[in-house]
C-alpha cells in the first residue's frame, strides 16, 4: 500500500494573474480522483507542480509525509495533456528508454513494454515512429509511457482526449485496475460523464481555487434530492408542510409536482402515502443533478 498524494495550500502567480490560490486536497491510496475545471482553471498548473516541472510560490506537495524529491518523482507516472513523446523515435525504443530513465533494467523495461503495449492495443506498432501513429494511438502510447515503470502514483492530464469508445473502455479499465492495486490516481477530463462514472471523489476548480470537493454522490445530493410525482391534483398543494420538503413546485397543467427534499429528514414512503391520499399516482421518481450541472454551478459562482 502506497501513501496518499497530498497537495497542501499551493499558490502560484504569474505577474498579476493568480493561477492557483490555496489549492488543497489529497488523493488516497486506491482512489480515483477526478480533477475538473474549465480551460485555464489551474488543473495543469497543479499537476506540473506535483511533478516538479513548475515551482509553487507557496504550499507543498508530499507523498505521505515525504516531500516530492527526485527519487519520488521517478515513481510517479505522468501523462501530460500535450503530446510529450519524440515523434521521430520508434514506439518500442522510446518506451524502453523512458522505463530505463525511471531506473528499470533493460530486460525488465522490455518485458514491461511488451506487457503494456499489448494491454493497450498498440503492440503491432512498436516498430513505428510515434509521429506516424493516429492521435488515438499516440494517446495509448502516452499512457503506456506513464505506466511502463510500475509507478506508485498516477497523474494524468486529459487521458481520454482523442480516444474512440473502445479505447475509452480500455483506458477506464486500466485506471480502475491501478486504483485496485492501491495506487492514488488523479486525472483531469472535460468528459464529465466519464468522471462521474469512474471516480470515487471529484474536485471542481475555477479560477485557481477549489470550488467543490467530495464524493460524487455526496456532491450531487448536497442541495437536496428531487422527487417528481405525477398524478395527484397539484391545485391541492398536497406536499406543503411535509417533513423534509425544502421546496415544492406544482405544475397545474399536467399535475406534476416537483419536490426538493432533504434526504436526511424526508421519508419518501411518507411522501408517497401523502400523494396517494390526494389522488392516483402515475409516476414517482427520484433524481439528483449530474456532474455537468454541478460543474456549471461551481464555475458560474
Amino acid at each position: 500500500m502506497t501513501e496518499p498524494l497530498i497537495i497542501d495550500g499551493l499558490h502560484k502567480r504569474y505577474g498579476d494573474l493568480v493561477a492557483l490560490q490555496d489549492m488543497t486536497f489529497q488523493v488516497s491510496p486506491g482512489e480515483l480522483f477526478g480533477f475538473v475545471g474549465s480551460n485555464g482553471a489551474g488543473k495543469s498548473t497543479t499537476m506540473r507542480i506535483v511533478l516538479g516541472v513548475l515551482a509553487a510560490d507557496a504550499g507543498r506537495v508530499t507523498l505521505g509525509d515525504k516531500p516530492i524529491d527526485l527519487h519520488t518523482r521517478r515513481q510517479i507516472g505522468y501523462m501530460p495533456e500535450e503530446r510529450g513523446l519524440y515523434p521521430k523515435m520508434k514506439v518500442g525504443e522510446q518506451l524502453v528508454f523512458l522505463a530505463r530513465l525511471h531506473g528499470m533494467s533493460t530486460t525488465a523495461a522490455r518485458e514491461s513494454v511488451e506487457r503494456w503495449t499489448t494491454r493497450l492495443g498498440v503492440d503491432q506498432r512498436v516498430g513505428d515512429d510515434v509521429g506516424d501513429l493516429s492521435l488515438g494511438n499516440q494517446q495509448r502510447v502516452q499512457l503506456a509511457a506513464a505506466l511502463v515503470h510500475d509507478p506508485r502514483v498516477l497523474v494524468l492530464d486529459e487521458p481520454f482526449s482523442g480516444l474512440d469508445p473502445v479505447a475509452v473502455d480500455v483506458m477506464s479499465d486500466v485506471l480502475k485496475e491501478k486504483a485496485a492495486e492501491g495506487i492514488p490516481v488523479i486525472f483531469s477530463s472535460h468528459q464529465l460523464d466519464l468522471v462521474q462514472r469512474l471516480c470515487d471523489r471529484v474536485g471542481i476548480v475555477a479560477r485557481g481555487q477549489m470550488r467543490a470537493l467530495g464524493r460524487v454522490d455526496e456532491l450531487r445530493a448536497r442541495d437536496g434530492i428531487t422527487l417528481e410525482i405525477t398524478g395527484p391534483p397539484t391545485s391541492a398543494r398536497w406536499a406543503d408542510g411535509l417533513p423534509g420538503v425544502l421546496a415544492a413546485d406544482y405544475r397545474i397543467a399536467d399535475n406534476l409536482t416537483s419536490l426538493r427534499i432533504d434526504p436526511g429528514i424526508a421519508d419518501d414512503q411518507a411522501i408517497l402515502a401523502a400523494a396517494l391520499r390526494s389522488g392516483p399516482v402515475h409516476r414517482f421518481a427520484q433524481s439528483t443533478p449530474d456532474l455537468t450541472e454541478l460543474f456549471r454551478e461551481a464555475v458560474s459562482a
